[in-house]
């Protein structure tokens, strides 16, 4: 029997409630203006585009933040992974963003290494909807971007 009932088919929201908290209060979502670190990354699929924007100071990556034209999960991710590396060192940041662009792209099994609730949110939609994989993934991989050309010499200010 069909339902026609508004509260019904509003609380039947697709994802969680902390990835929901992410999508309408996305954390530093803003453009840092003193950073020696950036990137932009795109979505050709979708036309998801994002800009990660970064301060390292010594080893640890002080300051991060975003903008993007983009879909909610792409935020909800971008937002969860600005608050997970935040105030990290840079080589803590590398194995997290590793682990979680793998488990994005490949699907494989979960690494409880670095396992967060916020995280592990964004592993369960793309579980439920793998077709949201790229967008999940497109934060993590513009990241990933970033710290391989900072370790091979390059300034990183791309985009």
């Amino acid at each position: 029997m069909f339902s026609n009932d508004r509260n019904e088919m509003a609380s039947a929201n697709p994802y969680d409630d902390l990835v929901m908290d992410h999508i309408k209060n996305a954390r530093n979502y803003r453009v840092l203006n003193d950073v020696n670190r950036k990137a932009t990354g795109t979505n050709p699929l979708c036309g998801d585009e994002i800009t990660v924007f970064l301060k390292v100071e010594g080893d640890a990556l002080a300051e991060i933040a975003f903008q993007c034209t983009c879909c909610g999960i792409t935020m909800a991710s971008a937002s969860i992974m600005t608050e997970q590396v935040r105030g990290k060192p840079t080589h803590d940041v590398t194995d997290l963003v590793q682990a979680v662009s793998g488990i994005l792209s490949c699907a494989r099994g979960r690494s409880s290494k670095f396992s967060s609730p916020a995280v592990e949110a964004i592993l369960e939609t793309v579980k439920r909807y793998p077709a949201r994989m790229r967008c999940a993934a497109l934060p993590w991989f513009t990241l990933d971007d970033i710290l391989k050309s900072s370790a091979a010499g390059a300034s990183g200010l791309r985009g």
